[in-house]
């Protein structure tokens, strides 16, 4: 498959004028997800997408367009349009496609071959022993609002005419659970998931433990009163926080004075516990790969390291704006132009496992789930509030749940208020790893 969208790329860079800068990316997905509902399938979906995106660069104006179709009289129509767009483009002294930077293109093992032979029948009795397994656990559960399988198999090529030439493979499975628990009257909601490379690294077993116990656990929860506090943040959680933190991290954000650590490079920003990277060569992340949306190796880059930030990331025309240089961080899809973006974050892991860090606490809070986050957290000041839901930690052991509450602070108070990072280091369907956070003096404001 990446020999024939390399060819394609190649066919369109053929036609590209001496006097302009051409980059080329051509994408090919197929999707498949399987929905149980009582006993039976409720749902079988299978998609196959594919797609062009042409950059053209002249006069220091650029042009873009895009087709979901690979047919080679559509491929000289996006060229052709991508042309007549970099004629209305605006000047800017900093666009420039990215340039090969001697980073060699790791070799990652991103393609599970099994899942290429995965009959529909195996991912149909997945799905259905995932429902059936959350519907065993607990007399209390009473139903699940989804049990599904999925997975993807995706390959791309990026080629361009400043020598960027980059290929590659990946593919992804993932069972997903949202159980329904009652108690009387009460109802509460949990999830858990399993994801892999491909089927036989699926957990059904966790998954639905997963579920149940977050469903379960919250069941009897009350509005707590108002107090600062220690909380432990629920790896989810940490990582739901990483992905807003990343998001302040870009050249990007700096740029257009989106980010609260802008001019802070060399400074302590966090606790000394604190060393977050970006790095999307680890196979074992979820949102691993070879080369970033520009073609240009992906790579790790700390970004704070005991504490102290070193600096941003950055894509090809973020680091020429900058005076520096791409990190391999371009984000995109074949239907726009490159972003920056993180693509694996996960901090440094501690030594201690979660029952641990709440044995040391006397009064706290677990935070199992929250709820508008991303509206809830500015990342200029670094202002943080958000609802959340858990259980009440007394005496170093778990109580009482909660909920219908908000936890505030700040990013900057936060990242140097953390006490403890667990051992519990896990990739999830996103971005970011999670593993539980100790953070001191957070207001739980509530009844």
């Amino acid at each position: 498959m990446t020999d024939e969208l390399l060819a394609i790329a190649d066919q369109v860079i053929g036609w590209a004028n001496d006097d302009e800068q051409v980059e080329v990316v051509v994408v090919h997905d197929r999707d498949t997800e399987v929905r149980a509902y009582e006993g039976d399938i409720e749902s079988l979906s299978s998609a196959e997408s594919q797609g062009v995106g042409v950059r053209v660069i002249k006069d220091h104006r650029q042009g873009f367009a895009s087709a979901g179709t690979l047919d080679p009289t559509v491929l000289a129509e996006t060229l052709a349009d991508a042309r007549d767009n970099a004629s209305f483009g605006t000047p800017d002294e900093f666009l420039g496609l990215a340039e090969p930077d001697g980073v060699p293109i790791p070799e990652l093992a991103l393609v599970d071959e099994r899942l290429l032979g995965f009959a529909p029948e195996g991912k149909v009795a997945m799905a259905l022993e995932l429902e059936r397994a959350v519907r065993a656990a607990d007399d209390r559960i009473i139903g699940l609002e989804t049990a599904e399988y999925g997975d993807s198999m995706s390959a791309a090529a990026v080629v361009s005419t400043a020598g960027v030439r980059a290929v590659g493979s990946e593919t992804a499975a993932f069972l997903m659970a949202y159980s329904l628990a009652a108690d009387g009257d009460d109802v509460q909601t949990g999830f858990g998931f399993s994801v892999a490379k491909g089927p036989d690294g699926l957990d059904i077993d966790r998954a639905a433990a997963d579920a149940t116990e977050r469903a379960t656990r919250l069941l009897g929860a009350t509005k707590p009163g108002s107090e600062r506090l220690t909380v432990v943040l629920d790896p989810f959680v940490t990582a739901q926080f990483l992905a807003i933190l990343g998001g302040t991290l870009t050249g990007e954000a700096v740029q257009k004075g989106r980010s609260l650590f802008a001019e802070r490079s060399g400074d302590l920003v966090a606790s000394p516990l604190i060393t977050l990277v970006d790095d999307p060569t680890d196979p074992d992340a979820f949102t691993a790969t070879e080369s970033d949306g520009e073609g240009l190796a992906a790579r790790r880059n700390p970004l704070i390291t005991a504490g102290v930030l070193n600096g941003f990331l950055h894509n090809a025309y973020t680091a020429r704006k900058a005076g520096t240089r791409s990190t391999g961080s371009a984000v995109r899809g074949y239907s726009s132009t490159p972003g920056v973006g993180c693509q694996a974050l996960a901090l440094a892991p501690g030594t201690a496992a979660q029952a641990d860090l709440i044995a040391d606490i006397d009064n706290g809070l677990l935070v199992q789930g929250v709820s508008g986050l991303h509206s809830g957290v500015n990342p200029v000041s670094g202002d943080f509030s958000t609802g959340a839901e858990g259980l009440r930690i007394r005496n170093g052991a778990l109580a009482e749940p909660v909920r219908e509450f908000t936890i505030a602070s700040t990013l900057q108070r936060m990242l140097l208020d953390v006490v403890a990072v667990g051992s519990d280091l896990e990739w999830l369907p996103m971005n970011a790893a999670g593993v539980s956070l100790v953070v001191a003096d957070v207001t739980m404001s509530g009844a």
